[in-house]
């Protein structure tokens, strides 16, 4: 017995061995890989899971001079607090239609956009079509945030004197709450459509062209061809993004916000992000601000979670 237990001893210690030699053979083999990921990791540490850490001032009565350790324990006031504001189902709302209306019109855009291009078949149109869609994603939103605001003006925006010539009268878009989502939705999707339809364009070249060959000697059209092959060869992209998407439902980029709203159209332009800018960085509520900004990625965690769950019930397609 005791010679049989040294034995299995003997072959587990072989075995974690071989193992090791393994590893550390396919790090040597990997070597220039894992060094090109230093600088990634390294960023991630001490830029999104250190900065964590600070998650405990929304739990606390923060003092700047105290520090984060000194400061009082105050548990949930904070979020109680926002919770009971006039500005908690305003703000909701309003960072729920935006994110809600950019699903259902941004959405499909970047896969429409992908579709088209891959059936053009010149080159040369193609790529020229390509970079002028995409080129604005790499364009500061500072600088689309004023082009915008340049076409809306009552005085010599482009979009009025169009009207004007019609025989209507200018409207200062920029000051009409009932206008604001519909600015900030066509902005995004004018911005981001062209790069977001990249994801779509590389999926599209992995489908197998013997599936479009077998649709067409089927008898299959176009758009039949598009409808039984090409959609369903992209769906598991188009699943993955929407969830991610829905995961975002509570995150607006105050950055264009800000550029575009003003105190006349708070109504309709005032998310959770803006109110946490407003309440941290204007108002030196630090404490506030970071309860707010924690109690939206909980919530945005939660609904990754609730749409991966139902993608996983309706498709073979989820993120785990």
């Amino acid at each position: 017995m005791n010679k049989a237990t040294m034995t299995l001893k003997q072959s587990n210690t072989m075995s974690k061995e071989n193992k090791l030699s393994i590893c550390m053979k396919k790090i040597s083999k990997n070597k220039e890989l894992l060094i090109m990921l230093i600088p990634s990791i390294l960023f991630y540490i001490f830029f999104v899971y250190k900065p964590m850490l600070g998650l405990q001032i929304a739990f606390k009565d923060y003092n700047i001079f105290k520090g984060v350790a000194a400061s009082k324990w105050v548990g949930f006031k904070h979020f109680s607090t926002f919770i009971n504001s006039p500005f908690f189902f305003k703000t909701l709302k309003n960072t729920f239609l935006i994110n809600i209306y950019g699903l259902l019109i941004g959405f499909p855009i970047p896969i429409i956009l992908a579709l088209l291009l891959n059936e053009v078949k010149n080159t040369k149109f193609k790529k020229t079509v390509q970079t002028l869609t995409y080129l604005p994603h790499f364009v500061s939103i500072v600088v689309i945030a004023g082009i915008v605001v340049n076409f809306l003006s009552p005085s010599s925006g482009l979009i009025n004197l169009i009207i004007e010539k019609f025989g209507g009268e200018k409207i200062y878009f920029l000051t009409k709450p009932q206008y604001f989502r519909s600015i900030y939705i066509s902005m995004n999707i004018w911005k981001e459509a062209g790069f977001n339809a990249i994801v779509y364009i590389a999926a599209l070249a992995g489908i197998d062209p013997q599936l479009y060959e077998a649709a067409y000697v089927d008898g299959a059209g176009k758009l039949k061809r598009i409808i039984n092959v090409t959609i369903p060869g992209i769906m598991p992209t188009i699943i993955i993004l929407l969830i991610l998407k829905i995961g975002k439902m509570l995150t607006v980029g105050f950055e264009s916000i800000i550029l575009l709203y003003q105190p006349v159209t708070y109504k309709t332009a005032d998310v959770i992000s803006t109110y946490v800018y407003r309440m941290g960085i204007e108002n030196s509520q630090f404490d506030y601000a970071t309860a707010v900004g924690l109690f939206n990625s909980v919530i945005s965690l939660l609904l990754v979670v609730f749409a991966n769950k139902i993608s996983r019930k309706l498709s073979d397609t989820s993120l785990w």
